[in-house]
C-alpha cells in the first residue's frame, strides 16, 4: 500500500516511446519541474521516452518544463489551449518545421475531455467552438434550438502532477492554484505520479481535506523545494 517513490528518476522510469502523458499545471503554476526535467534526464540518458503525445493546458514557455521536452524533440504531438505563450519558441520552431502536432481545444472544453476520461463518460455536447474550424468534422446536434458540437474524452496512459501535500497511500492535497488540471488528470489516466512538498505517514491528512484519493495514484515523490518555472525563465537561467 505504501506508494512512495525513492527518486524523481524512479517514478517516471516507466514511461515507454509513444505514450500518452497527461502534464498537471496552468503555466507553472502546479506543473511537476522536477518529473518532468527527470523524464528529459532520461531521454538524453537512453534516447527515450520519444515519441510523446502531451496534454497540457499550453506547449511551454521558454526552456523550461514542457517547452524542454519540446525542444529535446521527445514530443509528437500536442493537446492544447494555448500553444503560444511570452516565450513559444520551442513549440514554434518545431510546429512550422512540421516536426510536432497540435491538436487546439478551448479551454473549457479541454478540462471537460480530461474530466470525461476520469468519469467514465466517452463523448458529451457544448456549444463551444460550433461554427469554427474546430468543429470541422465533428458530430453536430441540435438541442433546444441550438447547435452543440460533440466531443471526445481524453485520457491517457500517465499523467504526472504536483500536489502540495501526499500521504504514504497517495492522498493528496494541492496548494491554492496549484490545483487547477491535476485533480482531473488524476483520473483520466491509466498511471498517475505525483511529485508533492511533503510526504506524511497515512492519517495524517484530514479526509475532509484530501482533494485526490489515493486511488487515483500509483506513486508519490517528495519534492521538498519544487522549483517555479516562472521564476526560472524571469531569472534567465536553466532548470537545474
Amino acid at each position: 500500500m505504501d506508494k512512495t517513490v525513492g527518486s524523481t528518476a524512479d517514478a517516471v522510469s516507466a514511461i515507454p516511446d509513444g505514450a500518452t502523458v497527461m502534464i498537471g499545471g496552468f503555466g507553472g503554476s502546479g506543473a511537476p519541474i522536477e518529473l518532468i526535467h527527470a523524464l528529459i534526464d532520461q531521454y538524453q540518458a537512453t534516447g527515450g521516452p520519444k515519441n510523446l503525445t502531451v496534454i497540457n493546458n499550453n506547449a511551454g514557455n521558454g526552456r523550461i518544463g514542457i517547452a524542454a521536452m519540446i525542444d529535446a524533440g521527445m514530443v509528437r504531438k500536442m493537446i492544447c489551449s494555448f500553444p503560444r505563450s511570452s516565450d513559444p519558441r520551442a513549440f514554434t520552431d518545431r510546429y512550422l518545421a512540421g516536426e510536432i502536432e497540435l491538436e487546439l481545444v478551448p479551454q473549457g472544453t479541454l478540462a471537460e475531455r480530461i474530466r470525461a476520461g476520469g468519469a467514465g463518460i466517452p463523448a458529451f455536447y457544448t456549444p463551444t467552438a460550433y461554427g469554427t474550424e474546430l468543429a470541422e468534422g465533428k458530430v453536430i446536434a441540435e438541442f433546444d434550438g441550438r447547435h452543440y458540437v460533440q466531443e471526445r474524452w481524453l485520457k491517457a496512459d500517465f499523467a504526472i502532477v504536483k500536489a502540495q501535500l501526499g500521504d504514504t497511500y497517495g492522498n493528496l492535497t494541492y496548494n491554492k492554484a496549484g490545483r487547477n488540471f491535476n485533480p482531473l488528470m488524476c483520473m483520466a489516466a491509466a498511471v498517475t505520479i505525483a511529485q508533492v512538498s511533503r510526504i506524511v505517514p497515512a492519517g495524517d491528512i484530514d479526509p475532509e481535506h484530501v482533494i485526490t484519493p489515493g486511488i487515483f495514484v500509483n506513486g508519490v515523490v517528495e519534492v521538498a523545494h519544487p522549483q517555479q518555472e516562472e521564476e526560472l525563465i524571469r531569472a534567465g537561467v536553466a532548470y537545474a
